[in-house]
């Protein structure tokens, strides 16, 4: 996971801390640097910190003023501008945490930033409930029995077909507007999906479910 790097932003944040030392490169935004402090994770490994920091309060960010890089730019959000200076840094990995929770317009903003770096960025989000992320036409998971699955159309996908779900898809079309695939179930212990076009956001839950515990 050398190749790979974490960051924090300013959602919930995690009930528990991934290791950094697994990581070649750990960030944060500024206003995650908040709950790392409060939940004592080793800020000396943060390779830096960004942000506009409209949310620094002083002394504490202060030690660790070295690591900063400020952006100002109003158009990006913070996470917009962190992923730019990572993707810069020469990486093609990163695992986001604090993605979600918190305000829910940050949320569904900071799935349209993962969306804008699909092609050069492979970005992964860990909550407490779920991973999520965006999954090329053609798409294999294993070791995933018994887990809940849902497919989201980004905003639209056509022609996709799965297997190894307990409600399969079969060149069928989904819609944000109209029919999405969430809440499906894992009947096997590997599921593929294939579709012709759109995009796809999948989500894979952290834990094993028993039907129909699904909801």
């Amino acid at each position: 996971m050398k190749d790979k790097a974490l960051l924090f932003i300013n959602g919930d944040a995690p009930k528990l801390l991934p290791d950094p030392e697994n990581y070649g490169l750990t960030a944060c935004t500024d206003g995650a640097f908040h709950y790392l402090k409060r939940m004592g994770f080793p800020l000396d490994k943060l390779d830096f910190i960004s942000g506009d920091f409209d949310s620094h309060s002083g002394s504490d960010e202060d030690m660790y003023q070295e690591k900063f890089i400020l952006t100002l730019d109003q158009e990006k959000t913070d996470f917009h501008k962190a992923l730019e200076i990572i993707l810069g840094k020469g990486f093609s990995e990163v695992d986001v945490f604090g993605g979600s929770g918190g305000e829910q317009d940050h949320f569904l903003g900071n799935l349209t930033v993962a969306y804008t770096f699909k092609d050069q960025l492979k970005i992964k989000f860990y909550d407490g409930f779920s991973e999520y992320y965006f999954i090329p036409n053609h798409f294999t998971l294993k070791g995933v029995k018994n887990r809940m699955i849902s497919i989201y159309p980004f905003p639209s996908v056509n022609n996709i077909t799965t297997e190894g779900l307990n409600w399969p898809l079969t060149n069928e079309s989904l819609s944000i507007t109209s029919r999405i695939g969430t809440r499906n179930f894992a009947v096997e212990d590997e599921v593929s999906v294939e579709y012709e076009s759109g995009d796809v956001l999948f989500f894979v839950g952290m834990k094993e479910i028993e039907y129909p515990a699904i909801y």
